[in-house]
């Protein structure tokens, strides 16, 4: 018997007992199966572990390649907690088949139905609609999601199968439309929900790949990371959106020893990237281009790697709720801490370190004031910030000056940050 969570579907219908609830995950890998995307799709794959089973609607490598699948089944079979079934999409070429089997399939369960169809290169197989006819024509099936990865077309998005397709699909289902409660899919990084030929259309691609604008009515800051919930209810189906919280997976950083050598690792990774910068300004000022670029270079990549470490070990508020929560550090910091450590050091005659923090302390303010600003995120409207390079000081359209005001660098090396 296949004790494995994730499934190499082996025939074109599966009968399934005790299945009443299916948890959907959209798009977990198509932007790389890096640290930081990965931690969503875990978080993903607990949430829908309160399901019976998991549908992941496609790419879930970004390419279709033997070690790609691999590290997908190896991390996918360590997190989930149900089985775990797949549709393929269009970054799942090359080597689909042999991890995870039929390419079009059907799930029956007691009282509904997911028909599974590769639409991975824009058009419908046509032993898909077959298979999608022969299970709607059943007489105990009364109930049916119909999943696939690209979307039919809607008045959301362009981005999805033609119109020609999509009258191939609704000629296959079309004697039994009555029967199809829902069509399901993934590919649009985002979230909405639409009804096409009198069906409900809802297509999810938050379980990894970074939330992405759409259109004008769906903005990334307005959609979370999620997975869809399929369920029964008085004998229909019916399902939820489950917004993914940004400290959705937990279960790494709260391990003691994992947890202390993650914390050393955000460490070491940042005082490099650190020592990198400092030393390609050094380059650069002696006109070494060539050594210079290599040390950001090399001071992009430890900042990535402190990202991926720190990722897991993140627990941060809902996203518009989290700048809030920057400013108690910047406030204690520039009316304690800094002013603190600088009169300490005034005291034992160490100059430098004395400028440094009181340099410190009057950025921190301007910081707290700007993040004040900030938690109204839609209303915050300061298209430019200046930062000094010498001092770090920070400005904003309105109040930048020709020289700072804390070390008196000129204007013309101002950081320009502009949205």
């Amino acid at each position: 018997m296949d004790e494995k969570k994730m499934k190499k579907v082996p025939e074109r219908i599966l009968r399934l007992e005790n299945v009443h609830s299916i948890g959907v995950i959209g798009d977990p890998g198509c932007e790389g199966l890096g640290t930081y995307n990965m931690k969503v799709y875990a978080g993903a794959l607990e949430e829908s572990g309160k399901d019976d089973i998991t549908l992941v609607v496609g790419d879930l490598v970004p390419i279709g390649t033997n070690h790609y699948y691999q590290v997908i089944q190896d991390m996918t079979e360590t997190l989930a907690q149900n089985p775990v079934y797949s549709l393929r999409g269009n970054h799942d070429t090359g080597e689909y088949t042999d991890y995870f089997g039929e390419k079009n399939y059907a799930l029956l369960a007691e009282h509904f139905a997911v028909v599974v169809l590769d639409n991975a290169l824009r058009t419908f197989e046509e032993e898909g609609l077959t298979l999608l006819s022969d299970v709607l024509a059943m007489e105990e099936v009364e109930q049916v999601i119909v999943a696939f990865h690209i979307p039919v077309p809607n008045h959301f998005i362009l981005n999805c199968v033609s119109e020609d397709e999509f009258s191939r699909l609704r000629k296959a289902y079309g004697p039994w439309r009555e029967k199809v409660k829902y069509l399901l899919c993934g590919h649009v990084h985002s979230r909405f929900i639409d009804v096409v030929d009198g069906i409900p259309l809802i297509c999810t691609g938050g379980g990894g790949a970074m939330i992405e604008d759409v259109s004008k009515e769906i903005r990334a800051c307005d959609v979370e990371h999620h997975i869809v919930h399929f369920y029964e209810k008085d004998g229909v189906l019916d399902y939820r959106i489950a917004n993914l919280s940004e400290d959705c997976y937990g279960r790494e950083s709260e391990h003691g020893i994992l947890g202390e050598k993650l914390k050393d690792a955000v460490q070491g990774e940042l005082t490099a990237h650190f020592r990198y910068l400092m030393f390609a300004d050094r380059a650069e000022r002696r006109g070494l281009g060539q050594i210079s670029n290599l040390f950001r270079a090399l001071a992009s990549s430890e900042y990535h790697h402190a990202r991926n470490f720190y990722s897991i070990l993140e627990r941060p508020a809902a996203f518009m709720e989290s700048v809030r929560t920057y400013i108690p550090g910047e406030e204690f910091e520039y009316k304690h801490l800094y002013q603190m450590i600088a009169s300490y050091a005034q005291e034992h005659q160490s100059p430098l370190t004395e400028q440094a923090y009181r340099g410190a302390s009057a950025a921190e303010k301007v910081h707290a004031a700007l993040l004040k600003q900030a938690e109204d995120v839609h209303g915050f409207s300061e298209k430019a910030i200046y930062v000094c390079p010498i001092c770090g000081y920070v400005m904003t359209e309105d109040s930048v000056t020709e020289r700072c005001p804390v070390c008196g660098g000129p204007k013309r090396q101002f950081e320009v940050f502009e949205a």
